[in-house]
């Protein structure tokens, strides 16, 4: 009979040791032999080994599980945070149980893989616009929503994601650029369209939908192509404009000669001054809208039109009217012309049908404006002529009233003579200065345009020549009256030497004391000015007159006629 052993055991062992004592009671009752008793406790004590050995082997697995859930984990935080380029805030403790080890790397490892997400997603989100900008830039509009940026886990450094985040900012300040200039050449393109009555949307549309309405989202082309189109698109229709300009700039200029032509009225000419205020504009001045629309090409060059036709009907009174203004020309700057004899000539031409009046006009406006180029080229001398005029008219006037022997009466205006005397000697002193003056002004005119300077279908030349003559002869006149004068009074004073001084009667007021002043210079030797200009005849005649003139005694003009 196989004996059991009995030890101590735990409460758990002592349990065991009184299932056994009852099992040996059931195999006394049974009467199971010791062989049996043994085999059955072997198996007993081999299923045990069995369970205690399993319990092991599974417990050594898990030691193995946790030892590798360690190692994973520390070569994770590793990895984590090294693609992170950080240090990780973990110091592996060797000592230590595994499951404490596990329990200190888990929170490191938690941190670091949520920091690895947050960062995975803003380079996701970074790249993500770094590929839609690309692809605005590029025109690759339709791909922008599909767009899925891959990111490179294995470098996830701060400083790779400063560099994109500065590459993103810089497409970001292009995309700026690039939507302000779009935003810009819209504009333009609004604007030209909008002078010209151009269809901005449809002219708009064909460069890029987008540029009109976006619609639901979608974006405004930024790209280069959009970009080149809408260059193009503006040199075009700026081309356009200046062809248009220049085209309404012709017909606005045509339009003013044919109403100058015409006499076209005021009311008439206001229906096209949207047209004729363009003449002078400069390209970028044109802004009002539909000031270069066809349509109003199209009016003006149908009215330019119906003028031409109106102008051929009037065209023999065009060009007498024309002529009658070259005359007036040469007339306002004293350049007289055988006008009757041009008319008749201008007439005959006409009226033969063998000239055509067109080239006729334009032969007279070219005269017209040579004649304007020639009168401005004598306007100063003119102006000198009119002052050597005014000088002379006050010289006759001054040697008028030195004549006059009551000229220091008391009578009424007599102080207005005495300054207007006064301001005559000082012009009278200036004459030989004018005079020079004038002539060197002439002379220099007639050498540069090469021919004689007529003044009233005179040479000035001539007359000035003229005028020194005579003026010198009125000055040798007046100095043989100067000595007669004295030869008389010296007489006189003799007489009285002799026969004794005659008792005077006194004379009324006002009147002269003493007669000698009667016998001064004739009033009709005067220097004549150009407008009453004596011929050479008038100049010898009154040369002659002075040669044999004899002394008349003092006392003549005085007696009474009887």
């Amino acid at each position: 009979m196989t004996t059991i052993r009995t030890t101590n055991f735990s409460p758990s062992q002592t349990t065991c040791g009184s299932l056994l004592l009852e099992l040996q009671k059931i195999w006394d009752e049974i009467g199971e032999s010791e062989s049996e008793r043994d085999k059955m406790l072997l198996q007993l004590e081999q299923e045990c080994l069995d369970i205690y050995r399993r319990k092991v082997e599974k417990t050594k697995k898990y030691r193995a599980d946790l030892r590798q859930t360690l190692n994973e984990a520390e070569i994770e935080v590793s990895n984590i945070a090294s693609t992170l380029d950080e240090q990780a805030n973990f110091v592996q403790k060797k000592k230590g149980t595994l499951n404490e080890q596990l329990t200190a790397i888990r929170p490191v490892l938690d941190g670091l893989r949520m920091k690895k997400q947050e960062r995975i997603k803003e380079f996701s989100e970074t790249q993500s616009q770094i590929v839609r900008i690309c692809a605005e830039i590029a025109g690759n509009i339709q791909s922008i929503n599909s767009v899925n940026a891959q990111v490179n886990e294995r470098d996830l450094t701060m400083e790779k994601l400063g560099g994109l985040k500065s590459y993103l900012q810089e497409l970001q300040s292009e995309k700026i650029l690039r939507l302000q200039k779009v935003n810009s050449y819209v504009k333009t393109v609004h604007e030209l369209s909008a002078v010209m009555s151009i269809d901005f949307v449809e002219t708009i549309n064909e460069v890029h939908p987008t540029l009109v309405d976006p619609a639901h989202g979608q974006i405004k082309s930024i790209s280069n192509d959009t970009l080149a189109r809408l260059t193009g698109l503006i040199h075009s229709l700026n081309e356009e404009k200046l062809q248009r300009l220049q085209k309404l700039q012709d017909l606005g200029g045509t339009l003013i000669e044919l109403w100058n032509l015409l006499d076209t009225s005021v009311d008439e000419q206001k229906q096209f001054e949207h047209v004729t205020c363009l003449i002078s504009s400069a390209l970028d001045e044109v802004v009002r809208h539909g000031c270069l629309a066809l349509d109003v090409i199209e009016q003006t060059e149908i009215e330019v039109e119906r003028l031409k036709v109106l102008k051929g009907s009037k065209m023999k009174e065009l060009v007498l009217k024309r002529q009658n203004e070259l005359e007036e020309i040469y007339r306002g700057v004293r350049m007289d012309l055988d006008t009757d004899a041009a008319r008749q000539t201008l007439v005959s031409h006409i009226d033969s049908g063998n000239v055509d009046l067109s080239d006729l006009l334009s032969g007279i406006d070219d005269q017209i404006v040579k004649a304007k180029e020639l009168a401005l080229s004598r306007k100063d001398i003119l102006d000198k002529v009119e002052k050597w005029k005014y000088t002379s008219d006050e010289e006759n006037w001054l040697d008028d009233y030195e004549k006059d022997e009551n000229r220091y009466s008391a009578g009424r205006g007599a102080h207005k003579n005495l300054k207007r005397a006064e301001k005559a000697r000082i012009l009278v002193s200036k004459i030989p200065s004018i005079v020079e003056n004038l002539t060197a002004k002439v002379k220099a005119w007639e050498i540069e345009k090469e021919m004689p300077f007529l003044y009233d279908k005179v040479p000035l030349l001539q007359t000035l020549e003229e005028y020194l003559v005579l003026r010198q002869e009125r000055e040798e006149d007046k100095r043989r009256s100067r000595e007669q004068k004295r030869l008389q009074e010296q007489f006189a004073t003799e007489q009285e030497a002799l026969f004794g001084s005659k008792p005077t009667t006194k004379k009324p007021l006002g009147q002269s004391s003493s007669a000698n002043t009667l016998a001064g210079t004739p009033i009709g030797r005067r220097v004549q000015t150009p407008s009453a200009r004596p011929g050479v005849s008038g100049s010898k005649e009154r040369r002659d007159s002075g040669k044999g003139g004899t002394a008349i005694p003092l006392n003549y003009v005085a007696l009474p006629k009887g």
